[in-house]
């Protein structure tokens, strides 16, 4: 077989290409951040469990507050690559600060708190500009394609990413590792200032035009389906995360060196997930694809409350929840991301995506907040088995809608629904 019939047909657009190549560099920068930011905290200005609490609030607090008024100012834009870029050169440009006040002797938490805001806040602008640019640059039918590329990226990101961290943390201490992820930042912005996409036209200011998206989601039978799931795996989610490594060292007896490797074998199943999404989509249909993922991503997470025994057996469950988890994971996220860009109208992209990202980011605090509260009254095991289980339920919101027997993806909505 030729090279070029095994090539996605995608990736021989050099304007997608082009796109993604650029957020395949971010994603692997940024999991090189989530493991410097908060090392620089521990190792370099002692930070303890509060002021380590307060660094990821500060990561956090931007897509609750902003993903709603910049998802409407974004509607707003006609050049929205452009802000994109700019997004990228102001991630990159507070990056750089940290290894600068490191060398000066001036490196101080609440910079690092300020740093780790103002690149969230840049994040949430650079996404809310993105879905836009993606359905600029990809005809509905590649869909499901180019979202099985994006998620490949973002699963070899999570595999390669904290690895090239941890040895960049290790031969440069982690101030000067950020230099990396300010790098990618900048290879980010160069790519997009190399593409033309042909932008959709800006939404026109009216009544209503700061809401208009979150009514949209709400009055949508098949958008309202997937963020009631989504906000209900988010929330058990988050108990479940909360818990899941203070359960795995202190009572399966796991030591980092395991720990590390089962969640690498995560990574391994969402590259293979996302490189299989688009054949399952393609052999069941959007719908059903749905469905599965949403099971495939819960039902093995019941492994990890259930494991026991000897360590072979209780390493052998955990690699298998996490393996199989992200797998479905990968599909779930193919489906429903294609199913967002084919069912949402360009005018109110941003809008509803917004609206959508700031209502499932409220279940996260909410999720570990209750997952730690549960896990000091009953106890690490019976809170995951309720924070797994409850996942699973997710399902049942999807179930009643029109989603399941949705088989091709829908013709894009032409116009937003009126004020």
């Amino acid at each position: 077989m030729a090279l070029g019939t095994r090539i996605p047909a995608l990736l021989r657009d050099r304007q997608f290409r082009r796109y993604w190549t650029g957020q395949t560099v971010s994603l692997v920068g940024d999991q090189i951040s989530l493991m410097a930011l908060p090392l620089a905290a521990v190792l370099v200005l002692g930070a303890d469990a509060a002021e380590m609490g307060w660094l990821k609030t500060a990561e956090l607090l931007p897509a609750l507050l902003l993903n709603l008024p910049l998802g409407a100012w974004a509607d707003r834009q006609a050049r929205r690559r452009r802000a994109m870029i700019a997004a990228d050169l102001g991630r990159a440009a507070l990056l750089l600060t940290l290894p600068v006040a490191y060398l000066l002797d001036a490196l101080t938490l609440g910079q690092l708190y300020a740093v780790a805001f103002g690149v969230g806040a840049l994040s949430v602008l650079f996404e809310a500009c993105n879905t836009t640019l993606f359905v600029a640059l990809v005809p509905t039918e590649r869909y499901v394609q180019a979202n099985s590329l994006v998620n490949g990226s973002r699963s070899m990101a999570w595999l390669a990413g904290p690895g090239i961290g941890g040895v960049l943390v290790q031969i440069l201490t982690a101030p000067f590792a950020l230099l990396a992820d300010a790098l990618t930042y900048l290879v980010s912005a160069g790519y997009l200032a190399r593409i033309r996409p042909v932008e959709p036209a800006p939404a026109p200011v009216e009544k209503g035009h700061f809401t208009e998206g979150l009514r949209w989601l709400v009055k949508d039978a098949s958008m309202r389906a997937l963020f009631a799931s989504a906000g209900t795996v988010q929330f058990f989610n988050y108990m479940f995360h909360t818990l899941f490594v203070l359960y795995a060292t202190t009572e399966l007896g796991l030591s980092a060196g395991v720990l590390g490797a089962v969640l690498a074998a995560g990574a391994v199943g969402g590259l293979i997930g996302a490189a299989a999404s688009g054949a399952v989509v393609r052999r069941i249909g959007i719908g059903p694809s749905l469905v599965t993922g949403f099971l495939g991503f819960t039902l093995p997470l019941l492994l990890i409350p259930l494991a026991g025994g000897p360590l072979p057996l209780v390493v052998g469950l955990l690699f298998a929840a996490e393996f199989l988890s992200c797998v479905g994971v990968m599909v779930v996220d193919v489906a429903s991301g294609s199913l967002q860009m084919a069912l949402i109208p360009d005018a109110i992209r941003s809008r509803v995506m917004g609206a959508f990202r700031t209502l499932n980011h409220g279940f996260r605090p909410v999720g570990a907040l209750v997952g730690g509260l549960l896990g000091a009254g009953l106890g690490l095991r019976p809170t995951l088995w309720i924070a797994t289980a409850g996942a699973v339920f997710a399902v049942l919101w999807v179930l009643p809608s029109p989603l399941p027997r949705l088989r091709e993806l829908p013709e894009k909505a032409p116009v937003a629904v009126q004020v």
